[in-house]
C-alpha cells in the first residue's frame, strides 16, 4: 500500500501553511510511539513507499519554529450511550523532524483500560482494536512513564530542543488525555500542554473549517486516507501526510 508517496504539495499550500503555524498559539502536534519493533517497520514501509522522494520534491521548506513535530491521535474506549469515563487504548506518537520532514522515530502502544477493562462491540467495530490487543498491555500510568523515557531518550527533553505536538483537533491533548489523568489522579507532564491543532492551520492555510477533521482535509487536499478510520496509528499517519501537504 502507498503511504506517503502521492503527496504533491503546491507552492501555496506550503507558505499558508507555514504562516498557520505562526499564527497558531495553541496548536496540536503529536509523535508516534513505537511498541516492540513496530517503529523499524514503520519507517521501512515510509522509506520504501516514497516518503523519501516526496519529501525531497519540495524544494523551498521555510524555516520553522520547532526542530520536531509530534505527531498523535489517540483511540478511546467508547459505546452507544457514551461511556464515563473513556480510557486511551491506544497511543501513537511519531517525532517528525522539522527540517527535513522525515520520520526519525516511532513510538505506539496499546493501553489496557482499568475502570472498562472490557471492550465494547461498538469500540472494536469503530477502531479495530479487539480484546485481546489491550489485555495485558500497559496501563495509562506505565504508558506515560515509558513515554517519559523515549522523550528522554530522543533527546526531546532538552532545553536546546524545541519540539511540540500535533493532533486532529484538541480532543486529544484538550479533553481526553488530562480528563483521563485526574480521574485516575495522574500528573498531566508540561511538554503535553501544547500543541498545533491541525484543523485551525488547515482552516487557516486553506480558508474552510474542516467539519469532518481528516475526512475533509484530505479531501480538500486530494490525499487519500491511510489505513483504517478510528485506527490511532493509521491516524496519526494521515495527519502527518496533511502536515506535508500543507507545509
Amino acid at each position: 500500500m502507498h503511504l506517503l508517496g502521492h503527496i504533491r504539495p503546491s507552492r501555496h499550500h506550503t507558505q499558508l501553511f507555514t504562516k498557520s503555524l505562526e499564527a497558531s498559539s495553541s496548536a496540536t502536534f503529536s509523535s508516534f510511539g513505537a511498541s516492540k519493533g513496530s517503529g523499524p517497520m514503520l519507517n521501512r514501509k515510509l522509506g520504501c513507499q516514497g516518503f523519501g522522494a516526496s519529501v525531497a520534491a519540495m524544494t523551498s521548506f521555510p524555516p520553522q519554529r520547532y526542530h520536531y513535530f509530534l505527531v498523535l491521535d489517540f483511540e478511546a474506549t467508547c459505546d452507544k450511550p457514551q461511556i464515563h469515563p473513556q480510557e486511551i487504548i491506544e497511543f501513537p506518537i511519531l517525532k517528525l523532524n522539522g527540517r527535513t520532514m522525515e520520520i526519525e522515530s516511532t513510538f505506539h502502544t496499546y493501553v489496557q483500560p482499568v475502570v472498562h477493562p472490557q471492550l465494547t462491540p461498538f469500540c472494536t467495530e469503530l477502531t479495530g482494536i479487539i480484546q485481546d490487543m489491550v489485555d495485558g498491555q500497559p496501563t495509562l500510568s506505565q504508558v506515560l512513564e515509558r513515554v517519559d523515557e523515549w522523550m528522554a531518550k530522543e533527546g526531546l527533553l532538552d532545553p536546546s530542543v524545541k519540539s511540540i505536538f500535533v493532533t486532529c483537533g484538541d480532543w486529544d491533548l484538550k479533553l481526553m488525555l488530562p480528563g483521563q489523568c485526574e480521574y485516575l489522579g495522574l500528573q498531566v507532564a508540561d511538554y503535553f500542554k501544547q500543541w498545533i491543532n491541525l484543523k485551525k492551520a488547515y482552516s487557516f492555510a486553506i480558508g474552510t473549517w474542516p467539519k469532518n477533521g481528516l475526512l475533509d482535509m484530505n479531501k480538500g487536499m486530494s490525499l487519500q486516507h491511510i489505513g483504517r478510520p478510528h485506527s490511532g496509528i493509521a491516524s496519526a499517519i494521515s495527519t502527518l501526510c496533511g502536515c506535508i501537504a500543507m507545509r
